[in-house]
């Protein structure tokens, strides 16, 4: 563990300290943001005595990342509910700005000691230890990615930071460097498995024993663990982080059983119904949509924010002895579809699916056809073959039926050649929505 005596702690004590953090943080947004301030006195919050401590913040409004960008202006370049002078702030990340302009995610150095403090104890569950030797592959220089980097040094580990896209300076690494873990998407791993097989490189034999993958869902997908597991000859653990939160906030453990909170301390977890706002009891089994508080933050601090992560709870302490909650990320609002009333993820279709291998490459596409969540069925989903395999006439019957049997959902499957579906050297998209 990268700090036992706080990993260990008893949830109950962190609780405890956690309120304290809490109401000192919200004493810091009546005093320094803004847009908390007018948000928070609108509901009915004026003060940090209404307001009161952690037992009670279910009580307060949520925060949609669409209100963080409504707050951004050219007078604002990253939003009112910014808390600290520019004298403070000592690093500024972005967003992709795939939908526009970026958004800005700014950090005091207190902010950034806490990500990266964050990050290590999240990827250091995953078992590496200090000296081995990491290869890295995201491109994370103006991304919040780029804090988790700076964790492999806080962790005294020999960091090989080799970007997206260099596949082949990739697998020279690994060759000539043989490093014990590597870090990528999940899609990433599916793909240099692939082209590993097609050139006879002989990746389970590499040195690689870890893989540590991050930045969509997919790793913590049984079925879809085991493809990656058997194509690298390695362990698979991941982590999950929030732009606006904190990067690699949670990080699996040998034990591959949730990533547990590595942000204990930092940051307050908690689960609502994503229709109704209602909160939702923490237990082990729980589901919901994970909402995030800050406890330590200067910069930008964020108040009840709606990641729109869908995910799984556990509470009860790990057998690794950690006793932080765990959680496993079932899917994104964004993806989620709902066929004749029932909520159903890409990423549970793709799980079903891939227990068809090898007969299935595991690649899938669901295609809905009308715009927005809601869909008629049979839902269409193309699933790619396995290399060299020819199918069978009954394969696609079979899968939808399966499908029917686990999900409840009705689907019309597209079988398609192997190779047919995209890959990606960073994240794959399971959805394509009608324009």
């Amino acid at each position: 563990m990268f700090d036992p005596e706080i990993e260990t702690l008893p949830w109950r004590e962190q609780v405890r300290l956690d309120d304290q953090f809490y109401r000192q943080q919200i004493e810091y947004l009546l005093a320094r943001s803004r847009f908390y301030r007018r948000k928070l006195e609108a509901a009915g919050f004026a003060t940090a005595d209404k307001i009161g401590g952690l037992a009670a913040i279910a009580e307060l409004p949520l925060t949609e990342k669409s209100e963080i960008r409504a707050n951004c202006s050219a007078a604002d370049p990253m939003g009112t509910h910014v808390a600290a002078p520019s004298s403070e702030i000592v690093r500024i990340y972005s967003t992709s700005g795939t939908t526009g302009t970026p958004s800005y995610i700014p950090l005091t150095a207190g902010d950034l000691d806490n990500w990266v403090t964050t990050s290590a104890r999240s990827y250091s569950a995953s078992g590496i230890r200090p000296g081995d030797v990491i290869v890295s592959t995201y491109n994370a220089g103006p991304f919040v990615a780029g804090a988790a980097l700076a964790a492999f040094d806080r962790m005294g580990l020999c960091h090989i930071p080799v970007g997206t896209g260099n596949t082949e300076r990739l697998m020279a690494a690994i060759r000539l460097l043989r490093p014990a873990a590597a870090v990528m998407t999940p899609s990433y791993a599916v793909y240099l498995g692939e082209w590993a097989a097609e050139r006879d490189f002989d990746l389970r034999g590499s040195s690689v024993r870890r893989l540590l993958v991050a930045g969509e869902p997919g790793g913590g997908e049984p079925k879809f663990r085991a493809r990656l597991e058997e194509a690298w000859g390695a362990k698979v653990t991941e982590a999950m982080g929030i732009g606006d939160i904190g990067v690699s906030l949670w990080g699996e453990c040998e034990e591959q059983c949730g990533m547990h909170l590595g942000a204990r301390g930092f940051v307050h977890a908690e689960l609502i119904d994503p229709e109704t706002a209602a909160p939702i009891a923490l237990e082990d089994g729980a589901r919901g949509e994970l909402v995030l508080t800050h406890l330590q933050h200067r910069a930008a601090p964020m108040l009840r924010f709606r990641t729109r992560d869908h995910v799984e709870m556990w509470t009860s302490t790990c057998r690794c002895g950690r006793t932080a909650p765990r959680v496993r990320c079932i899917g994104r609002t964004d993806d989620l579809l709902i066929v004749r009333g029932v909520n159903v993820f890409p990423s549970a279709i793709r799980d079903v699916v891939n227990e068809f291998a090898p007969a299935v490459s595991g690649v899938i596409l669901v295609r809905p056809i009308a715009t927005g969540p809601r869909q008629e069925p049979p839902l269409p989903v193309s699933v790619e073959l396995g290399k060299d395999s020819e199918g069978g006439p009954g394969l696609a019957a079979n899968i939808e039926k399966r499908i029917r049997e686990v999900l409840v959902v009705s689907t019309r499957i597209e079988v398609l050649p192997w190779g047919s579906l995209q890959r990606s050297e960073y994240k794959s998209k399971l959805v394509q929505r009608v324009e």
